[in-house]
Formats: structure tokens, C-alpha cells, sequence
């Protein structure tokens, strides 16, 4: 079952992480789906899953956010340049969308697995 209350936790921790310590991306991703499986109290499979959950919404957000800002932001030709930009970014870059948003579940999945199992409450 899903507890929203550590996914969120989870997800704004995984957000930061991604956005602003790049460089220690696997370290704090580790840590943040150790602390989302402990919030969690819900067994290993319980913290597998939120830890996941939560990795899965940081990483689809980050990948928005990364996409909106290089070509919005970027853009020499207004709006519509823009526009195209977004569009083309998201098509051409799916793949490493998906890739990432597979590697960062899986990570946070087994650390939140190893919480969820230490603060059991079964």
C-alpha cells in the first residue's frame, strides 16, 4: 500500500537531489530511498515500492523541468522557438527519459526495501 505522506517526502528529497548535487546523484538517491522505506513503516516490500514510487514522480519531474529550462530558456526565437525546442527535446530524448527513470527506481527501490525492513512494525 502506498503511504503518501514518505512518497512526497521522498519525491521533494529526490527532486533536490537530482537538481542541485548532480555529482553525488547515486549517493544521495541511496539515502533518500533508505529514508523513504523507514518513513514508510511497511515491511521491505511496503519501502520497495514507496522508495520507487518516489524516485519514479523525482525523476519525471526533474526530467520536465531540465527540458523546460534548455529550451524555453535557451530560446533565441520566442515562443514559438521554444515550442519547437520543448518538442523536439522530448521526442528525441524519451529514451534517456525512461532509462533514468528505470535506474533511479530501481536504486531507491532496494534502499527503501532495507528501510522498510528495518522499521517494520510486523
Amino acid at each position: 500500500m502506498t503511504k503518501w505522506r514518505a512518497v512526497i517526502i521522498g519525491f521533494i528529497l529526490s527532486v533536490i537531489v537530482q537538481s542541485f548535487f548532480a555529482h553525488y546523484d547515486f549517493i544521495g538517491l541511496l539515502i533518500i530511498g533508505f529514508i523513504t522505506g523507514y518513513i514508510a513503516h511497511d515491511g521491505a516490500l511496503g519501502g520497495l515500492w514507496n522508495a520507487a514510487l518516489a524516485g519514479a514522480l523525482g525523476t519525471i519531474v526533474c526530467a520536465i523541468l531540465f527540458i523546460l529550462t534548455t529550451t524555453i530558456g535557451g530560446s533565441f526565437m520566442g515562443a514559438f522557438g521554444g515550442l519547437t525546442g520543448f518538442t523536439t527535446s522530448s521526442l528525441v530524448s524519451i529514451l534517456a527519459i525512461i532509462e533514468e527513470l528505470i535506474y533511479y527506481a530501481i536504486v531507491m527501490g532496494i534502499t527503501g526495501a532495507i528501510g522498510g525492513a528495518i522499521a517494520s512494525k510486523k
